[in-house]
């Protein structure tokens, strides 16, 4: 059932500019006339900016998953591990540590996997679409995604995990190390061997934000951008009055999307997520004279590499310290250094800790995200924790909250991603 016409001129306003903000934007205005999105900087220093700009049908096991913990105290001690939680006293890190010990066995991840797919395979076909309406300026390549690695184990790992795979309808080749050589014939390498998802795409993020507002721009979606939200105020005929540091602005139907800074947002609404921010780090090498052709995820360095034609990005780490810009440049040298173990070949320098990216991805306790409405309001929508997967979710997640929106039966079930499942 379809709102009525009258619905369609009421102010929508959607905290949060970074890639599911906007793509639910990109959903709504299809229909809705006053949208107005609401983003603390310029969309250009969000985590959806700097990230590796994966499209990844591929990653369907939701980072809670068997052996995490064990992993997590093992890396404690290495100041250079690519997965780290800063002990501090925080009731609310304890809260999301319990979820996320009791989300990381094999029989939550054997629940939780199969609708993580759903979204994942229905966001890259939407990409596509999208690709089509704004236009390509920002870089979509489908030729895969390569998962490099460097020892036995690791490859002998990988392969079980491709043939798992296939019960996800997903698409791989297993490549030994003159394969995947061949499919590197500038660089030389340094691995077993890799398996390559066909499925997987990947996108320059920065050039897809900046593609994307202007495309909302046109579309008349207005934007107060540098603009922080104070307070929210429920009003009498269930609207709501955001109080920011540029004013008030009234809002009949309301859509957190705010990634790591969701709880504080959702809290002014009485509504309590878990969700703990995950900070990584990025360097872009502006011109790399002979770059890689593929884009790869290092399994024995857990870091990740995306090149744009002689531009190439290298990142990872998932550090839980909480809401800070700190950059501990130890872990970018772990990454560095991961880089040219795989690819000794590879002309690039340890970069500048100056000139190192870091953003914070909103991580929920069992990894998938939160999409829907919380108990007790009808028009409040929320959609984040997305953790690694915003860029590559985010099509899909802005879609629903517009079928949402519209009552309308949803392109796949939302069950697991119910706001209120812990």
């Amino acid at each position: 059932m379809n709102q009525d016409s009258s619905s369609i001129n009421e102010p929508i306003v959607i905290i949060g500019g970074g890639v599911i903000g906007l793509c639910t934007a990109y959903y709504l205005s299809g229909k809705y006339k006053n949208i107005t999105v609401v983003d603390s900087g310029d969309i250009t220093n969000s985590c959806s900016f700097g990230n590796m700009g994966y499209l990844s049908p591929s990653h369907v096991i939701p980072i809670a998953s068997p052996g995490i913990i064990r992993e997590g105290l093992r890396y404690m001690l290495d100041s250079k591990s690519p997965f780290y939680i800063k002990p501090r006293l925080s009731l609310a890190l304890v809260e999301w540590m319990l979820k996320f010990y009791k989300s990381s066995t094999a029989s939550v991840v054997e629940k939780n996997s199969p609708p993580l797919s759903a979204l994942l395979n229905l966001s890259r076909a939407l990409m596509d679409n999208i690709k089509a309406d704004i236009g390509d300026d920002f870089g979509m390549e489908s030729k895969g995604c390569l998962m490099m690695c460097h020892s036995q184990k690791m490859f002998e790992k990988e392969c079980h995990e491709a043939k798992e795979a296939l019960r996800f309808g997903l698409k791989t080749d297993i490549l030994n190390r003159q394969e995947v050589q061949a499919l590197e014939p500038d660089v030389e390498i340094d691995v077993t061997g890799a398996v390559l998802f066909k499925s997987d795409a990947h996108i320059h993020p920065g050039k897809f934000m900046k593609s994307m507002h202007k495309y909302l721009l046109g579309a008349g979606v207005q934007f107060l951008l540098n603009t922080e939200v104070h307070d929210i105020d429920k009003m009498k005929d269930k609207s709501f009055e955001i109080q920011t540091n540029k004013g008030i602005i009234k809002a009949k139907q309301l859509v957190l999307c705010a990634g790591s800074w969701l709880p504080q947002v959702a809290k002014k609404l009485g509504i309590k997520l878990l969700i703990q921010p995950g900070k990584g780090y990025s360097f872009t090498y502006e011109h790399v004279e002979k770059n890689i052709q593929y884009p790869a995820i290092l399994m024995d360095g857990r870091c990740a590499m995306t090149p744009w034609n002689h531009e190439l990005r290298i990142g990872g780490t998932m550090e839980l310290s909480g809401i800070n810009k700190q950059v501990l440049f130890k872990r970018m040298e772990g990454i560095y250094y991961s880089v040219k173990r795989f690819y000794p070949g590879l002309k690039i320098d340890l970069p500048e800790k100056e000139n190192v990216w870091t953003g914070l991805r909103p991580v929920s306790p069992d990894g998938l995200p939160y999409i829907g409405k919380p108990k007790g309001y009808e028009n409040v929508f929320i959609s984040g924790g997305h953790a690694m997967l915003g860029v590559s979710a985010a099509a899909a997640s802005g879609l629903l909250i517009s079928e949402l929106f519209e009552n309308s039966k949803p392109s796949i079930s939302m069950d697991a991603f119910a706001v209120n499942r812990f």
